[in-house]
């Protein structure tokens, strides 16, 4: 959205305006790292780091709003989807599945897609029925019941970012930390199907087969998505095992190629119209168990690094690229029932969403491997929303006539800030509450994995000390926090 910088006058005036945006953006993504290191040593987590870099980029795009900043500089800020569909989100992606340890993924594989598949299916149709009654009552704008279902669909992708970069710090269940990361992962792919799905069947004369068709297109997309990804991994383990690349004067071009194949995998999908993200999830998944191990030991170490990179990038830029463009939109205010009301009934559908599929989960589990009430708490918690309903939201701006779109937009932006900034900050403490970390077990997250018991929580040793460290850690930064 918003106004090329093309559209600015002369190309002087043009480069000018580009060399004082991209230099704005490079000053937020210093501060937003120094500021995140500086609350990590002092242990301050009620602010994360996504949290802190959509504050930066809230507060310098609020002073570029009344600053009457230059049009041109401006619209170097503005958020564009296919930027972050094509460009943000895949190193996010990639490197999340190929620093995930694949035994708790796959041990809980079944959960993770009951959750994902079935769980927002579940959270779209309440939210969406539960709006649409909230209209029909005149508790909130009356939106029609397809837009209902849209408005549900991108709204029940979640972005659990920050929740899981506090897991990391504290340390939690391998088990609750890979059902949260791989519920939000295929979850996004499937409020993507649905938000589709729903604007085509908007487009055209609704009929019966809509049900089905939803059905149909969710699992063409997802098995096609996850074979496109898990094909272009095993190719790239054919070739690297096979080519003689991790020789000392190849190991450039085996960097080169081994970082071009997740794009590959993310853009074949796109271009096929399915889910680049669960194809590059997979690819991860694939080139970490299979092409890795034949790169050399120099070229290890750079993909592992370069990857570290520029996943910590894109996850900055787009919070604080988020939070720019959140201040600089137009927002349509006079609906504050709808913002009220939606936050309520979404957090109704989480709770259906999880609480319903822990249940279902449950029932075909041995007793020793349920999902226990505090890790379905957890996991209910850590459904925040982020990047992806607002790049969803912004497109139903195009999708949506007469301002409902722009109502829908605002409505995703409050409960995006909200929930990042609430949830994201609260994190820490409701670990505490919920006992999930540090239970005091001899093992170490992400090294060990019992498949027998795939609920016992592990501890989290750090300098000799005990799991329950981790509970002094969070005790001692309630008491020194604004102290230092």
């Amino acid at each position: 959205m918003g106004i090329s910088p093309a559209e600015s006058g002369s190309p002087e005036k043009e480069q000018q305006a580009a060399g004082v945006g991209i230099l704005l953006q490079i000053m937020m993504l210093v501060l937003s790292f120094v500021l995140g290191h500086v609350l990590r040593r002092h242990k301050f987590y009620y602010l994360p780091e996504a949290s802190a870099s959509l504050l930066i980029g809230l507060i310098v795009g609020g002073l570029a709003n009344i600053s009457n900043t230059e049009t041109s500089i401006r619209a170097w800020f503005n958020f564009h989807e296919e930027f972050f569909f094509l460009f943000l989100l895949p190193p996010i992606i990639f490197q999340s599945g190929f620093s995930l340890s694949a035994k708790p993924f796959f041990s809980n594989f079944g959960a993770i897609v009951t959750f994902a598949i079935l769980g927002t299916f579940i959270a779209s149709v309440v939210t969406g029925v539960l709006v649409y009654i909230g209209g029909r009552m005149y508790l909130m704008y009356g939106l029609p019941f397809v837009e209902c279902l849209m408005f549900g669909a991108l709204i029940s992708a979640t972005d659990p970012v920050t929740v899981l970069s506090i897991f990391q710090e504290l340390g939690t269940d391998t088990n609750l930390y890979a059902l949260v990361f791989g519920e939000s992962v295929l979850n996004d792919a499937m409020a993507i199907s649905l938000y589709r799905t729903m604007s085509i069947v908007r487009k055209h004369a609704s009929s019966a087969q809509n049900f089905f068709m939803v059905i149909f297109r969710f699992l063409e997309t997802f098995v096609g998505s996850m074979s496109a990804g898990v094909g272009v991994g095993f190719v790239s383990a054919l070739l690297f095992k096979y080519a003689g690349l991790d020789v000392d004067n190849l190991q450039n071009l085996e960097c080169c190629l081994f970082v071009l194949f997740p794009y590959f995998s993310y853009m074949l999908a796109e271009g096929l119209g399915l889910s680049g993200i669960v194809s590059i999830l997979f690819t991860a998944i694939v080139m970490k168990h299979y092409s890795y191990s034949n790169l050399s030991e120099n070229s290890q170490q750079f993909v592992s690094d370069f990857f570290h990179l520029i996943s910590s990038l894109a996850e900055t830029f787009t919070f604080i690229y988020m939070g720019f463009d959140i201040a600089m939109e137009k927002h349509s205010w006079s609906h504050l029932g709808f913002i009220f009301f939606s936050i309520i009934f979404i957090v109704v559908a989480r709770a259906a969403n999880v609480f319903s599929c822990a249940y279902l989960v449950n029932l075909v589990r041995p007793v020793h491997r349920q999902i226990p009430l505090k890790h379905q708490k957890a996991l209910w918690y850590s459904g925040l929303r982020g990047a992806m309903a607002f790049a969803l939201a912004l497109q139903s701006v195009h999708d949506l006539p007469e301002g409902r779109g722009q109502i829908i937009f605002t409505a995703t932006t409050a409960i995006v800030v909200l929930s990042v900034l609430l949830i994201g900050g609260s994190t820490g403490t409701m670990l505490e509450a919920l006992h999930v970390v540090g239970d005091g077990h001899d093992s170490h997250l992400g090294e060990s994995f019992d498949v027998n018991n795939g609920y016992v929580a592990p501890s989290f040793k750090e300098d000799g000390t005990s799991g329950n460290g981790i509970k002094m850690k969070l005790k001692e930064f309630h008491k020194r926090s604004f102290i230092r």
